[in-house]
């Protein structure tokens, strides 16, 4: 039964992010979205979300909550995406994108601690800067350009 239930998440996730994405796209009502991710990096490798939604790799970090800042948006996505607590975080830059939908990021540069642990977002995984390259999200490929150099 749990397996089921991980799946109808999976697919619930699958349609919603999709659905909205599409919708948002085409009638950007609100303006900008804000959005702040989170880069972590270990042994030579950066932490991101293989995305239930099939749209590739993301890094850990989503939608900023009215009212809400981007530094605590950023740690509460971590920890509901991987399972993991920002210990500490440092702005990286902040970047404007279309390639989805109107969106800022703010970046952050992060250690944390924790179990890792995926959600009916996605599953955590280390990979390479290369191994990223080609599937990162187009909304995120500025962050991979950036951290790269």
């Amino acid at each position: 039964m749990p397996a089921l239930v991980q799946s109808i998440k999976r697919l619930a996730f699958k349609v919603i992010a999709n659905t909205a994405i599409a919708v948002y796209s085409r009638f950007p009502i609100f303006g900008d979205l804000r959005a702040a991710v989170a880069v972590l990096r270990h042994n030579g490798l950066i932490l991101v979300i293989d995305r239930n939604d099939g749209r590739g790799l993301s890094f850990p970090g989503g939608l900023t909550h009215p009212g809400e800042s981007a530094e605590r948006s950023m740690r509460r996505e971590l920890r509901e995406e991987t399972g993991l607590e920002a210990e500490q975080a440092r702005l990286l830059f902040e970047y404007r994108s279309t390639s989805d939908v109107p969106c800022v990021v703010t970046v952050f540069e992060v250690t944390a601690n924790g179990t890792l642990t995926g959600s009916w977002e996605g599953t955590p995984r280390w990979l390479s800067v290369s191994e990223v390259k080609s599937k990162i999200l187009s909304s995120q490929a500025e962050i991979v350009r950036r951290i790269s150099v």
